[in-house]
């Protein structure tokens, strides 16, 4: 099989990087990796956005980026962000986006971590399907992004762009940005794929 493209090898990237800093708080060698990213400004906001969560990746640290993310993310019950399918399609966790999302997945052969205690249905999950169908030329790809993706991803990320903690805010004004891209060049492939996954 021939190496992926550029272009779908950064999709890729930015798909595992998403997954990474939604679940978790970055350490110090992945915070030291953004904070020392060059950004090509190119005009795009995406570019502007990069170059945003850099910045402010460089005047924080670890351990308050591990405080935040419990308050943002996670919380005692739940944080200021629940970034699940469920809650953000049908206003309460586990449900008939979940359900639907299981489905597909099963359709697709993946199952989830006996590790993991997140639903399927977390945004970070999501962000590491979408990777591996990039990786593996899946031709669900842009099916699977329309139907589990693109209905709710961003609102979700821009809701995060509005914390009060610069990292945590830029990361979700970048996703956002980085889901609205998708969302426009896989509605197309999504129409022209001849196989429909449908509600039943």
């Amino acid at each position: 099989m021939n190496e992926l493209n550029e272009r779908d090898a950064l999709r890729a990237d930015v798909y595992r990087l998403l997954a990474r800093l939604l679940r978790e708080a970055p350490d110090a060698s992945l915070l030291d990796w953004l904070s020392g990213l060059e950004i090509e400004q190119d005009g795009t906001v995406l570019a502007e956005r990069w170059a945003a969560l850099v910045t402010a990746a460089g005047e924080t640290t670890v351990d308050v980026l591990e405080r935040a993310h419990f308050r943002h993310l996670v919380g005692v019950v739940q944080g200021d962000i629940t970034p699940y399918a469920s809650w953000y399609r049908n206003g309460e966790l586990m449900d008939a986006a979940l359900v639907a999302l299981r489905r597909d997945l099963k359709a697709l052969g993946f199952q989830r971590a006996e590790h993991t205690r997140d639903p399927e249905d977390h945004l970070a999950a999501l962000c590491e399907v979408m990777a591996m169908l990039i990786e593996t030329r899946s031709p669900a790809e842009a099916r699977f992004f329309m139907m589990h993706l693109a209905p709710w991803a961003a609102h979700c990320l821009a809701d995060l762009g509005r914390v009060d903690t610069p990292f945590h805010a830029h990361l979700g004004l970048l996703g956002q940005t980085f889901m609205e891209v998708e969302s426009r060049r896989l509605e197309a492939e999504s129409s022209e794929d001849p196989v429909r996954i449908v509600e039943p």
